[in-house]
């Protein structure tokens, strides 16, 4: 665990309440981001071009209009751009999806997000059928409010659009929301939309990359494990009019708006 340690009683201050928890799926509660980075490879090797699923996987979170060209030169909205991101999506559901599976205890924090009143809102670069099919997964359809995908935004992250999209889909300002998320992208969206990010390094990146997030945690489990000091516990509580529950010793801000935890 990073972060110092401070015996002072935390002060919820209305500014950081929480009233809305915008959701990334894929490697934040899914473990799927391996499973997307070998159906882009598969693709790319069908199409001519070689490429690892090593290379894709730092990509993965941004949308398909993005990592498309970033890797092959071919515009996303091109006729060819097109089959690529169809057939990327075809064989990501046919042979990869079937193996994907939650994060230990990712369920569990919905659960508890859900029942503590925060209105949970996906923000996701999916398409909607692959939305369909992760929340199955997940088995957390009941659990979500509402949701934002690439069909809802123009450009997709780390540019903004999706969050600010979610943001007002929550129906409450970015400043009494936040974002978790795995990826450089959906850190750099939220930020980018005035929204509180909480990262997770279960997606394969590192707290260099995770940087600009307000606070970092493991996985779900690890969030979980720690709610009730984390910015989401106590931004939850704050909203509903809750003293915080610092605990003796519990770890503090790093530095303005960040706390990382291992």
């Amino acid at each position: 665990m990073t972060g110092r340690a401070d015996d002072r009683p935390a002060l919820d201050a209305p500014t950081n309440a929480v009233e809305a928890v915008l959701l990334d799926i894929d490697g934040t509660l899914l473990d799927s981001n391996d499973a997307h980075a070998q159906a882009w490879s598969d693709v790319f090797r069908e199409a001519g071009f070689e490429i690892g699923s090593e290379t894709v996987l730092p990509l993965i979170g941004m949308g398909s209009d993005k990592l498309l060209p970033e890797l092959t030169g071919i515009d996303a909205k091109s006729e060819e751009g097109k089959r690529l991101i169809e057939r990327r999506k075809e064989i990501f559901l046919k042979e990869y999806f079937p193996a994907v599976r939650p994060f230990p205890k990712a369920r569990d924090l919905l659960e508890r997000l859900r029942a503590d009143g925060a209105r949970l809102v996906v923000a996701t670069s999916a398409s909607d059928d692959e939305l369909r099919h992760l929340l199955a997964t997940l088995g957390a359809e009941w659990l979500i409010d509402d949701q934002t995908t690439s069909s809802d935004a123009k450009r997709s992250k780390p540019d903004p659009d999706i969050v600010r999209v979610a943001v007002g889909k929550a129906g409450v300002g970015p400043e009494r929301c936040a974002m978790l998320g795995d990826t450089p992208y959906d850190v750099e969206a939220a930020t980018r939309s005035r929204v509180r990010a909480v990262a997770l390094r279960c997606g394969g990146h590192g707290d260099d990359e995770l940087r600009g997030a307000a606070e970092i945690h493991d996985d779900p489990a690890d969030l979980l494990s720690r709610y009730e000091e984390s910015l989401i516990g106590r931004g939850i509580r704050a909203a509903r009019g809750q003293p915080a529950r610092w605990r003796s010793g519990a770890p503090r801000d790093a530095g303005p708006e960040s706390e990382q935890h291992r």
